[in-house]
């Protein structure tokens, strides 16, 4: 089965099946039917994608009710860290990290639920990244946790002082301060 289930319940990891010969390979990055078949009744309607070099580290983000996202995260080129943080009131696994490398080679994705802050290191050269959103993005819902939160301690993988991080994730609050509105 080409889901995996993680340590905290709802985070999967999606392999696709690849069919490879002399000439390259061929997959299916999704296919609704099959996700559908699998209890995964979701329908993506926006689709990002970004290009970073080494060391840039994007996030903590997620978007609140009623805009929140669920994520489908892959790598077109390169290589991440990405990062999931289950940000849910009362959750067992609040606070908790899950990380998963994801890389133009092992083709894996990271199926990211509302209620889990995400964001992800860059560590090879440069990396592109597309993921789907079952939700349009809203200014007005933005909400982030700051990187370098002691409490979650994530080692973002990336070598000390090559940290690249925007203006505006460096003053993100910290998880104890972070607006949440989504409950266990």
């Amino acid at each position: 089965m080409p889901f995996s289930r993680t340590e905290i319940p709802g985070l999967l990891i999606f392999e696709p099946t690849v069919y490879g010969d002399s000439r390259g390979y061929f997959f299916e990055s999704y296919n609704e039917k099959f996700f559908q078949s699998s209890g995964l009744d979701i329908r993506f309607v926006q689709d990002n994608q970004s290009l970073s070099s080494y060391g840039v580290i994007r996030g903590l983000h997620y978007q609140l009710h009623p805009h929140a996202q669920i994520k489908l995260v892959r790598v077109l080129q390169g290589k991440i860290l990405d990062v999931a943080v289950d940000i849910r009131i009362g959750s067992p696994y609040y606070g908790k990290t899950v990380q998963v490398e994801l890389s133009e080679e092992n083709k894996k994705q990271f199926l990211i639920p509302a209620g889990f802050a995400h964001g992800f290191s860059v560590l090879s050269e440069r990396a592109v990244v597309m993921y789907k959103c079952d939700s349009f993005y809203n200014k007005e819902s933005e909400a982030g946790i700051c990187y370098n939160d002691p409490d979650l301690a994530i080692d973002w993988q990336v070598s000390s002082g090559k940290e690249i991080v925007s203006e505006k994730d460096a003053v993100l609050p910290f998880l104890k301060d972070c607006k949440t509105n989504f409950t266990f």
